[in-house]
């Protein structure tokens, strides 16, 4: 491992005490530390606010902590001391803003004030919210055609703030969803609603500790959903197989100590994690299942040969699947050497991974990004799906399939309308109950918006929450894009990079965070959000505003709608009034929230029901359908690669350990042995050996694509690190540059991170990063 001064050893489990140390450094930063400690304490309460950080669900059991490490550091990162006001904006121009890290600008503080860039200063000025929505009508209403307005979405956003958006804008004329979803999990969504009719999980909370195996395939839980380490620990200490499936050998996957339980930080123990950890190629993955589908047919017809039990779950296969027999032919049509090829693991590991399957009778398969970011994404998810359908590990208790969605709320975002591809049912039940003709036109994901705006037929961008610019492939081309609008428009409780790429026009609206008291007209308001698991609980913030110029996200929707259509089709003013008004029009028109109000009184909130956990397919052929896909010829293909081109390494992009999703929150990620630096490449020892370089050298990266263009970031410092042959790593938003806008996954365009071909050359002498941070 390299010396430099960045590089140390961190040997500890996850959680424990670097966990509480990192959590006490981040109060201390807030400016706020007494009142947010007192906060915490309602963090995933009854009556208390729901963690701004990650999806993951609550335990049903009541407790007096339910936060973790990033959770502590979400909290404290918006309820800080520190605040952008106009002032601030008066001593930056935006030009002088640019030059500094992500880092720097949202750790500058609170956004205070509505802001409108002045284009001939390069200075942003307040603005009156009136005037400000006014703007905002003016562009929208100046439009030849709505479909000239592009509308983001954060995973943040609460169902009232997400149901209002998609409601203002179908009125306005447009399905322009692009989403965060579209970057993560939308791979999943579309596996899951081809084969089981629910692009959702089929997983509770509860499941988890009635599962005898559980299958951790392309997630690294420790960094970015921590609170699922306890469920994994418990499953081990019971006695269920916890299997592991990841290139990369991450701290809370081996081992982990709870801060919480006080016996174990006063003796320093900690505890597995795993029971099995397997190391497959990166883009490997359905290689993987392919191979332990080949091992349970082979085993089941020497079962039959031997008249011994058999190993598939013949019964629900026969009731409730279709498509059984060409997915056997597929199966039998797939060379174990090119599973071996393409998988990274031997016909010997595989046989293990199998082993430990087919022992289970109750077993659940989580996954993430590292399955849903790579070209065959939607054939991967398939293929898990395929394999739960063969011993009948979906609809029954303890077992089913968890897609481990990311931000809080991304998929109840989802679930109340969010969508570039609606399905009939929404727009007839809008359409029924607003009586307007609601567009039914394919609306655009993030790709095509990019693609819209960068050929000038997108003209309007408004991002509800987010880093649309820095979050986004092919970093520079999407900045371009965004100046090229007439009017951009950011709801935002920080300052972050994507303010600064501006349109002709452009405003930043601030909004009040999940941790901060919401008070309308008729008292206080609370939001709600759905997890991972599909419950959906009632969220109150705790803390004054940080500013009384805030508005709530709910109520700068209205403000918008209403300049822009009048109160058409409802009196927007009333909707905000009391966000009861705003959960009863989502209960008669979304599937699943009839009595949504009455609902929420139960402490710890509802859960949603899936159709899939009930053996209920909704397919068009009524039952779960396998999905007979091959595997790709070559994980390489020639869009990637010049004819005769090799690549040195493939480099999937990852989060530090002080980071969400593009949040920066310290430039630490001590699990991985790094600290106050993020331009580092983790790679194989041997692999910095064989391509002429030494631990710690700086190199600058290019990434493969076959278009003509360069794609490169610089001065990157190598870091030897156990990490499989032939692979990288590194974080983003700093190598988004290298992701080329048209790479994306095949049924979902979600972005392939996980997979860039790459080369290394010496770095120049006066390389920076590419548009990150400097």
């Amino acid at each position: 491992m390299s010396d430099h001064r960045n590089i140390r050893k961190y040997n500890k489990p996850a959680g424990g005490w670097g966990a509480l140390k990192s959590i006490t450094q981040s109060w201390i930063k807030s400016e706020k530390p007494i009142k947010n400690f007192r906060a915490m304490l309602k963090t995933n309460q009854d009556k208390g606010f729901d963690c701004p950080g990650c999806a993951w669900g609550e335990s049903p059991e009541s407790g007096l902590v339910k936060f973790c490490e990033n959770g502590a550091k979400a909290v404290n990162w918006e309820s800080t001391g520190r605040y952008v006001d106009p002032e601030f904006f008066s001593n930056y121009s935006v030009a002088s803003l640019r030059k500094h890290s992500d880092y720097w600008l949202e750790s500058q503080g609170r956004l205070t004030h509505p802001m409108r860039y002045n284009a001939q200063t390069d200075y942003y000025e307040p603005v009156s919210w009136d005037d400000a929505f006014s703007l905002i009508a003016k562009h929208l209403n100046g439009l030849r055609s709505p479909h000239q307005a592009e509308f983001y979405t954060s995973g943040r956003a609460s169902n009232e703030a997400a149901y209002l958006y998609q409601l203002f804008v179908r009125a306005f004329g447009t399905n322009n969803f692009p989403d965060c979803s579209n970057m993560c999990h939308e791979a999943s969504g579309q596996g899951m609603k081809s084969t089981i009719g629910v692009g959702k999980g089929t997983v509770t909370f509860n499941d988890l500790a009635e599962a005898d195996t559980i299958l951790v395939i392309g997630q690294n839980p420790g960094t970015n959903h921590p609170r699922m380490l306890e469920p994994l620990r418990e499953a081990v200490r019971r006695g269920a197989q916890v299997v592991c499936f990841n290139p990369l050998k991450e701290r809370g996957l081996e081992r982990f100590q709870n801060p919480q339980h006080a016996v174990e930080m006063l003796t320093n123990g900690s505890e597995p994690t795993n029971t099995a950890y397997f190391r497959p190629a990166l883009g490997g993955d359905m290689a993987v299942m392919r191979g332990i589908a080949k091992w349970l047919f082979t085993w089941e017809q020497e079962a039959k040969a031997n008249d011994m039990p058999s190993v598939l779950d013949h019964d629900f296969i026969n009731t409730h699947t279709n498509g059984m027999d060409d997915y056997l032919a597929a199966v039998d049509a797939t060379s174990w050497e090119h599973i071996e090829a393409q998988s990274g693991l031997s016909k010997d590991e595989i046989h293990r991974a199998a082993t430990m399957y087919r022992r289970g009778k109750r077993v659940i398969m989580c996954w993430a990004m590292g399955i849903t970011q790579h070209k065959h994404s939607v054939a991967t998810v398939q293929e898990i799906v395929n394999v739960q359908l063969l011993r009948g590990n979906v609809g029954k208790p303890g077992a089913g399939l968890s897609p481990v969605r990311g931000h809080s709320n991304v998929q109840g975002d989802r679930t109340v309308g969010i969508n570039e591809v609606p399905p009939k049912a929404l727009l007839d039940a809008l359409e029924n109950k607003f009586k307007f003709a609601v567009p039914r036109e394919k609306g655009h994901n993030t790709i095509q918006a990019i693609q819209a705006m960068e050929k000038g037929e997108a003209k309007v961008f408004i991002g509800l929450g987010g880093n649309f610019a820095q979050a986004t492939p092919d970093t520079p081309r999407t900045h371009a894009a965004l100046s090229k609008c007439e009017l951009t428009v950011h709801i935002a409780t920080k300052l972050n990079r994507s303010h600064l790429t501006t349109g002709k026009d452009a405003l930043i609206l601030p909004c009040l965070g999940r941790t901060e008291i919401d008070m309308q007209a008729e008292g206080q308001q609370g939001v709600t959000v759905e997890d991972t698991f599909s419950m959906v609980h009632i969220s109150y913030g705790q803390l004054p505003p940080s500013s009384p110029s805030l508005r709530s996200e709910p109520a700068i929707i209205a403000g918008i709608a209403k300049a822009t259509l009048g109160n058409t089709p409802v009196d927007w003013d009333f909707l905000i009034s009391h966000y009861n008004n705003i959960r009863d029009l989502i209960a008669d028109t979304i599937e699943g929230f009839e009595d949504f109000n009455t609902k929420l009184a139960q402490p710890g909130g509802f859960h949603l029901g899936n159709a899939a956990s009930e053996k209920r397919w909704l397919t068009p052929s009524g039952k779960a359908d396998f999905k007979p896909n091959s595997l790709l010829a070559s994980l390489l293909n020639a869009e990637m690669l010049a004819l005769g081109e090799k690549p040195d390494l493939i480099l999937q992009t990852l989060r530090s350990h002080d980071q969400y999703n593009t949040t920066i929150y310290g430039m630490d990620d001590r699990y991985r042995n790094v600290f106050g630096a993020r331009d580092v490449l983790f790679v194989n020892e041997s692999d910095i050996k064989k391509l002429g370089f030494s631990d710690g050298d700086k190199v600058d990266i290019t990434s493969l694509w076959n278009d003509g263009k360069t794609r490169k970031v610089k001065q990157f410092m190598l870091v030897a690190y156990d990490i499989p042959e032939g692979q990288a790593a590194a974080y983003y938003p700093e190598t988004n540059p290298l992701v080329p806008l048209e790479s994306y996954g095949d049924g979902s365009f979600t972005p392939t991170s996980k997979f860039i071909a790459i080369k290394l050359s010496k770095a120049e002498p006066d390389g920076r990063i590419a548009v990150s941070a400097l």
